[in-house]
């Protein structure tokens, strides 16, 4: 911010009616934007007075939607109490500019004005004192019991809403428990030899480790420790194609696109965190949005890539429209199959019932220790009809292959870390709706049996215009990487054939 103060204050997070882990948060009081920005940020944690959980907090602006950030020892200096006030370095205007007290300014270059019944949006009279600092009047004017009793009934209509939306989850949860338990007895009825638990399978199918599907590495990721598997083919090819597969799968989902895409990418399909050969913590926190962001960021990074093509299907898809806004920078291109960004189903489910009983298997798997029983009794028969059913499964699916999805989740505890994603999955409940501006290719199947159609036009609605190219293709499913790959080859070469011209 060439030529603006840059004020913060840092204290006690409640004092704003937010209550992050930490127990402070910086808070920018005052501040003037640039006239543009490049991309903008939500974040997954946003309460209602827009403040972010965690050690950052962004401030929205009325529609702009600019993020204010202040970050504590960062440009800022530290912010040290005197009395009932706060002073703060400020940071100088570069030489030759003029310092601007004027407000933040909107995209176009106009002013944003802020709304002057917003308090967090009202800057506090400063004072300049002789050692350079800036003196402002802090929230110590008003008494703390004022600003707690102001925003209780805010506080409360929220804990209010989760409450009911959880009664909701839970509710629909005992239902889809006990439909899904009728269809797992009646599969251990049917065949009985089978057994009522799943059989661990020994030795890895041989297409695991075909040769022309690339080479097997480990990658162990900065930020967290854990160890991700991945299959790497092409380098020195071309740029970064990475690609995240959706649940009940693994790496072995994107065989089509290893072989097809390798000769002018480097192609690099990894196992998620929980899958396959990668590391699996069992602590249903270790499989938060964020923390499975930051395994993206740190494969992309760890790999020595500033940027990559983002390849994603169901749930890598909803990860990867999650990691395009929070991390703009890393994403060149992004190809989606078959997922909505979370905010965009959230709303959309909202307004049309039927994408919940679409998606009844979300509410089963927020049950403890029963769903991965379900799914595992008369050998895994749930998933093998998931994966092979005529209709609604991947045609021409051959028992090799099949085995090369169902090897992993026979493995003790196999199923909990794949499973535990979406034990997380309404932690966030309700989500702030963001705005799309990665170029993107999207890939829906007209049939497909867990997304609505209606989906679609959902999340064209939140794009910048001009930035996605949606296709729905007739007469295809869910499982189009592996149904039908020539199809999307086809759709992705001519998307990226600018990058490669």
């Amino acid at each position: 911010m060439r030529g603006k103060k840059l004020l913060s204050w840092t204290g006690p997070a409640s004092s704003f009616g937010h209550s992050p882990s930490d127990s402070t948060c910086p808070v920018l009081l005052g501040v003037s934007l640039p006239a543009t920005t490049g991309r903008h940020r939500r974040s997954p944690g946003l309460n209602t007075c827009g403040l972010v959980q965690g050690g950052t907090c962004r401030l929205y602006v009325n529609d702009c939607r600019c993020p204010i950030t202040a970050l504590q020892g960062r440009a800022n200096g530290p912010a040290r109490p005197t009395g009932g006030r706060y002073r703060v370095k400020a940071s100088e205007p570069a030489v030759g500019t003029k310092t601007s007290t004027e407000g933040p300014q909107a995209k176009g270059g106009g002013p944003c004005s802020p709304e002057p019944t917003s308090p967090l949006l009202l800057v506090p009279p400063a004072a300049q004192t002789p050692d350079g600092s800036t003196v402002i009047s802090g929230r110590g004017d008003m008494p703390e019991l004022v600003v707690t009793a102001l925003l209780a009934p805010s506080r409360l209509t929220l804990k209010l809403l989760r409450a009911f939306m959880w009664s909701l989850v839970f509710s629909a949860a005992l239902v889809a428990a006990a439909v899904y338990s009728c269809i797992a007895l009646t599969h251990v009825l049917c065949r009985p030899r089978r057994g009522c638990c799943g059989r661990p399978r020994r030795i890895p199918p041989a297409c695991l480790s075909d040769p022309a599907l690339g080479e097997h590495r480990f990658l162990t990721l900065k930020s967290s420790g854990i160890r991700l598997h991945y299959v790497s083919a092409g380098r020195g090819n071309g740029p970064l194609m990475l690609f995240l597969h959706g649940f009940p799968e693994n790496w072995f989902s994107w065989r089509y696109q290893l072989r097809e895409f390798q000769s002018r990418f480097h192609v690099v399909a990894v196992d998620l965190r929980g899958y396959g050969s990668s590391d699996a913590p069992k602590d249903v926190d270790c499989y938060t949005i964020d923390l499975l962001m930051a395994d993206i960021q740190d494969v992309i990074l760890g790999l020595g890539y500033s940027k990559c093509i983002l390849v994603s299907h169901d749930w890598g898809a909803l990860l990867a429209w999650n990691f395009s806004i929070y991390y703009p920078s890393l994403v060149e291109r992004m190809v989606v199959v078959s997922a909505a960004p979370m905010s965009v189903y959230q709303d959309y489910a909202m307004r049309h019932i039927g994408q919940f009983f679409r998606s009844n298997y979300v509410f089963l798997f927020q049950l403890p220790w029963l769903p991965e029983k379900l799914l595992s009794m008369s050998d895994f028969q749930i998933l093998k009809t998931t994966l092979t059913h005529c209709k609604r499964g991947i045609p021409h699916l051959s028992p090799s292959e099949l085995d090369a999805f169902l090897y992993d989740f026979s493995q003790p505890g196999g199923l909990t870390g794949p499973i535990n994603y979406y034990r997380n999955i309404f932690r966030n409940f309700p989500l702030e709706p963001q705005e799309l501006a990665t170029p993107t290719l999207l890939l829906w199947g007209e049939k497909d049996t867990y997304f609505d159609q209606g989906l679609v036009g959902a999340i064209s609605s939140r794009f910048v215009p001009g930035r996605l190219e949606a296709h729905i293709l007739p007469d295809m499913g869910h499982w189009i990487p592996q149904s039908h790959p020539k199809e999307m080859h086809e759709y992705m070469w001519a998307f990226l054939q600018d990058l490669l011209d």
